[in-house]
């Protein structure tokens, strides 16, 4: 039997488990999927389990069953690229492959910012953000929270957290001039209209110096605070930094045309931890799922894989709450409540898949 081992069942990941399954998979080939959870979660809904307005239960999706396929459900330890085998916590043998995907995702990035990895709370895990929505939840009336990094996870907690718990003053960090800073001028201005209207305080050119249990210091100004939720930047997860490839300026993985590593052709990189000229995203992985998927269907039937095409991306989306939004669509700026529709009904499709 030839052994592919699928490190991570995030978007990436189960794109390319569905599509070998249902591409033609050769007979002779068992898919080993390694994930620390024993589901499919969609995190681009975890702001909303951080704010209490979602069950964790909403966004998570059974992985296939298949003949071919079986799962193991725990941390990674170590992935040995020389010897190729994965070691697993709890596991006494490792899992053995002659063929890898890794679509392990990524994590937050502190940039050495001293107490935010310990006081600060995170929406790029489900237990995360379970952990914040019961600290955003237990907070008494008038509490304080602040968010730092007004991309498009922190707008989206501040705006959800804002409409689930009207009482607290919510606070948002940008290190900017304007949130949002990868968007058309009029999502910036739409969203920061939106902050002033539903009085979330925005506070920009924001330089958080550290980060305290009941408190921030931002720009030599300390201030009292109660929960505190970090989305001020990402970084590949930690086993893909250590590995010994080629990495970028941002320490993801470098990768030849097919999403192979050129000195170890058999290991293949998907979404957050694959070098690209887009931005991390869902919509990223998944595309760069299917491509992989292609490509592995021919090797794995003797064929000459096609070299992917450039990847397309169809726009953003973003909320503000249950009934506003932000986005790009058909490359146009669009504001208020069809965005958010449209996101809510690209929701419902990838748990319909």
């Amino acid at each position: 039997m030839r052994r592919l081992v699928i490190l991570g069942g995030g978007y990436g990941g189960i794109k390319i488990l569905n599509k070998l399954l249902d591409g033609g998979l050769p007979g002779d080939v068992h898919i080993t999927l390694i994930d620390r959870n024993p589901y499919h979660s969609l995190k681009t809904e975890f702001y909303a389990i951080a704010a209490g307005t979602k069950a964790d239960r909403e966004v998570r999706m059974e992985f296939p069953e298949h003949e071919q396929v079986d799962y193991v459900y725990g941390e990674i330890e170590k992935i040995d690229v020389d010897g190729k085998r994965i070691f697993v916590q709890g596991l006494t043998e490792a899992v053995l492959y002659h063929y890898l995907v890794i679509g392990l995702g990524c994590e937050d990035n502190y940039h050495g910012i001293e107490g935010a990895a310990e006081f600060t709370e995170s929406v790029q895990t489900i237990s995360r953000a379970r952990h914040g929505s019961v600290a955003v939840g237990d907070l008494k009336a008038y509490g304080k929270v602040a968010i730092v990094g007004a991309g498009l996870s922190g707008i989206e907690v501040a705006s959800e957290i804002r409409e689930s718990r009207p009482d607290l003053n919510v606070r948002l960090l940008d290190r900017g001039e304007t949130v949002l800073s990868a968007f058309n001028s009029k999502i910036q201005n739409y969203v920061e209209e939106w902050f002033a209207k539903n009085d979330v305080e925005v506070i920009h050119k924001a330089n958080v110096e550290y980060v305290e249990k009941d408190g921030v210091c931002n720009n030599g100004v300390c201030f009292v605070n109660d929960v505190t939720i970090w989305t001020a930047g990402v970084q590949p997860n930690y086993l893909v930094r250590e590995l010994p490839f080629a990495k970028d300026g941002q320490n993801k993985i470098v990768l030849n045309d097919y999403y192979q590593v050129p000195s170890h052709p058999t290991v293949y990189v998907v979404g957050d931890c694959a070098s690209s000229v887009h931005s991390p995203s869902a919509q990223l992985a998944g595309q760069q799922g299917e491509q992989i998927a292609d490509v592995l269907l021919a090797l794995l039937n003797d064929n000459a894989p096609e070299q992917p095409k450039e990847i397309k991306l169809k726009g953003a989306l973003g909320s503000l709450g249950k009934s506003d939004g932000f986005g790009n669509m058909l490359q146009q700026p669009v504001t208020g409540l069809l965005p958010r529709l449209a996101k809510s009904g690209v929701l419902w499709l990838n748990k319909r898949h």
